[in-house]
């Protein structure tokens, strides 16, 4: 490299002293040629400018007039050219290198928000796809609910019917046994007694009164039917008064002692609130005569700050509440019965059973205007009745 460049040094005094030589006008294409071997060289303008003045000390220029001091000069400007060109296009590729980069950042930016925006799609898709995947499984789950709901409905009616008609049977039979023959044998006795008035008025008074024996036996049996159906003392004289006769003729019927105790502003109730108090009653007491083999039974109607209690306490067999409410039969039927109609006029229905301590049916229901009311509502209150 030393060599190169004293080389390079002795080719520009050369080139210089013939540039600079009196009497002809030398062209300045040599200098730019030198120029362009420095570059080649790898120098800069300083490098270039000790060779400049190592030719001006050879050629002793420094005592010499100033016109070829400025030839000279021309020659080493003409010489740096090449330098200064390739410093520029250097600068021109700095600043486009640094526009490049500048482009590329950005670039880099906009990719790396686009990334982002890719992934929190990805989440969000993945995201979307659990939740779908969830509600496919609540639909499901939902769907099976549904079904096992409406077969309980279909069964719920099936009973419900079944009911119905084992009731019309009944009131049939009893019908044709006892008011139909009992109204057949009138119609036979009338017809002997009009035999025998034409023949023999002697013993018609008995027939007579034997008669009218039968048609009070009809009456009484048609007026049971009915008080069976709706008994007129519960719209004639309340709530109480068509309690106590029923418990009454219960204990009758039955040979199971009972006990009402009630506070006399549960009149003051709608009607549509004490018929369900009455049937309630009714209900209880009917299913205490076929399954509960009890002795004695308690019906306590108590008053409360929010409403009214209806109780009704046996002595009886104990039977698991939630198994029975699910179960298939009239008893289910019977206690379903009656939470409907409390649950019907805004009140709660629940049941406590236990060995040794007997049943106890609960209706509780609020004072004022009856509003309807969900089924949630009525279901917590019988939790929390069957968890007292």
């Amino acid at each position: 490299m030393k060599q190169t460049l004293i080389r390079l040094s002795q080719t520009y005094v050369t080139a210089l002293r013939a540039h600079l030589k009196p009497g002809v006008r030398r062209s300045l294409q040599p200098a730019r040629v030198l120029g362009r071997q420095a570059v080649a060289l790898g120098l800069e303008t300083l490098g270039l400018a000790r060779i400049h003045e190592y030719a001006l000390s050879t050629l002793n220029l420094s005592s010499q007039s100033n016109g070829l001091i400025k030839r000279a000069e021309l020659f080493f400007t003409e010489a740096i050219t090449p330098i200064v060109e390739t410093h520029r296009a250097a600068r021109q590729s700095q600043t486009d290198l640094n526009r490049l980069k500048e482009t590329l950042g950005l670039r880099t930016l906009e990719l790396a928000a686009a990334n982002r925006q890719l992934r929190r799609g990805i989440r969000r898709r993945k995201s979307d796809e659990v939740a779908l995947k969830k509600c496919g499984i609540d639909y499901a789950r939902l769907l099976k609910s549904s079904l096992q709901v409406q077969e309980g409905l279909r069964q719920l009616t099936h009973q419900v019917l079944m009911a119905q008609e084992e009731e019309r049977k009944k009131i049939s039979h009893e019908l044709q046994d006892e008011v139909v023959q009992t109204l057949l044998g009138i119609n036979v006795r009338l017809l002997s007694l009009k035999q025998k008035s034409q023949v023999n008025t002697k013993g018609l008074k008995e027939e007579i009164a034997s008669t009218q024996r039968l048609v009070a036996a009809s009456a009484k049996s048609v007026h049971q039917f009915a008080r069976e159906l709706r008994p007129a003392v519960l719209d004639d004289l309340g709530l109480i008064p068509a309690l106590h006769s029923f418990m009454k003729n219960f204990t009758a019927r039955t040979g199971v002692r009972t006990h009402l105790t009630a506070f006399a502003e549960v009149e003051q109730l709608e009607m549509a609130r004490r018929t369900v108090l009455f049937r309630v009653a009714q209900e209880a007491l009917t299913n205490v005569a076929r399954h509960a083999q009890a002795s004695r039974v308690e019906v306590n109607i108590q008053k409360r700050l929010d409403g009214v209690c209806l109780e009704i306490k046996d002595d009886g067999r104990s039977f698991q509440a939630e198994r029975t409410l699910h179960a298939n039969g009239g008893k289910r039927l019977g206690l379903l019965g009656m939470r409907e109609r409390v649950e019907m006029v805004g009140g709660g229905f629940g049941i406590q059973s236990a060995p040794e301590r007997g049943t106890t049916i609960m209706a509780q229901m609020p004072f004022g205007k009856i509003r309807r009311r969900n089924k949630s509502t009525g279901n917590s209150f019988e939790s929390r009745l069957e968890t007292l």
